[in-house]
């Protein structure tokens, strides 16, 4: 089969496409046809090996992940595709069925197959009225948004703001906010304010052009870019909070998600709640070109590869 291969740390080119072993099925294994992947910004920071950052970053990072390259040698975390093939003792999956996973540290995503065991954690049913490449466009983004407006303590009524609400946290946190009950303002730029707009977001800032948040303050900011980008009005919107606020960021700390989110994001993309943002698509021979766009920091939503055997 075909997939990515991380040749070593550095810049998008060290991602090769290469020919590979089909995965086999152990006794509790499912082999999945992948049919579509993200490319996300985790993707793209364990390919770098983060060269700009503190030496003891570096060192941590590659304690993780490998020293000269990734161990896991194929990236990608998150995917949508059907099952290919089960194990003996597998009784929760059928060859045929749609699922999507996020396979957090496991990887092996930018691949025709993977082989999963069938108990993984974040392994589950996608949604039926989705397709591949729309499945594909939600976990990443979405379970991140869940945990840290729950971490929020996000309540019905409430203010909340999304700084960076453009991206693939961002355009599922605005969603999942509103459906929480709470009134949204959005943080993104001129070019992604409609975009932003149509997600449900009732005000929009522009931080390009502006520095100060404007009326009063708000009950929840959730920095869903974290320390990657800043701008004036980012700093000023720790003092935009009410007493009793709470401003929370991706960087704070690990997400623990477990099943039963990806279960309740399947429900809410069911319903429509929860709709896929898609800015860009690339054939898997492509898969530099993607990691060099979404390392620019601009994309609208989420950044896919499809797949096909």
């Amino acid at each position: 089969m075909k997939a990515a291969v991380c040749t070593r740390y550095g810049p998008p080119e060290v991602l090769q496409v290469r020919d590979v072993d089909d995965p086999v099925a152990g006794r509790n294994d499912v082999v999945i046809r992948i049919h579509a992947a993200a490319v996300t910004a985790s993707d793209v920071y364990i390919r770098s090996g983060i060269p700009s950052a503190r030496l003891v970053m570096r060192l941590m990072h590659r304690l993780a992940m490998g020293f000269t390259k990734p161990r896991r040698p194929i990236p990608g975390a998150v995917l949508a595709g059907e099952i290919g093939a089960t194990g003996r003792n597998v009784t929760r999956f059928c060859a045929g069925d749609r699922v999507w996973a996020f396979t957090l540290m496991r990887c092996g995503c930018y691949a025709q197959r993977i082989a999963l065991p069938a108990t993984t954690k974040l392994l589950a049913p996608a949604p039926r009225n989705l397709t591949h490449d729309e499945a594909a466009a939600i976990p990443y983004g979405a379970l991140l948004a869940l945990y840290f407006l729950r971490r929020a303590g996000i309540q019905r009524g409430e203010r909340v703001l999304v700084y960076g609400a453009s991206g693939a946290i961002g355009t599922s946190a605005v969603q999942i906010a509103k459906h929480f009950g709470g009134t949204v303002t959005g943080v993104c730029s001129t070019a992604n304010v409609e975009r932003v707009r149509d997600l449900g977001a009732e005000e929009i800032l522009d931080y390009t052009r502006q520095d100060t948040p404007p009326g009063p303050g708000y009950d929840v900011v959730l920095d869903a870019v974290g320390r990657r980008k800043t701008s004036p009005l980012k700093e000023a919107l720790r003092n935009a909070l009410t007493p009793g606020g709470r401003f929370v960021s991706v960087d704070d700390t690990l997400p623990r998600v477990k099943r039963d989110d990806l279960e309740y994001l399947r429900e809410l993309a069911e319903a429509g709640t929860l709709k896929p943002v898609i800015d860009r698509r690339y054939a898997l021979e492509q898969i530099a070109e993607a990691h060099r766009y979404v390392e620019q920091g601009h994309k609208q939503g989420n950044v896919l590869i499809t797949l096909a055997d």
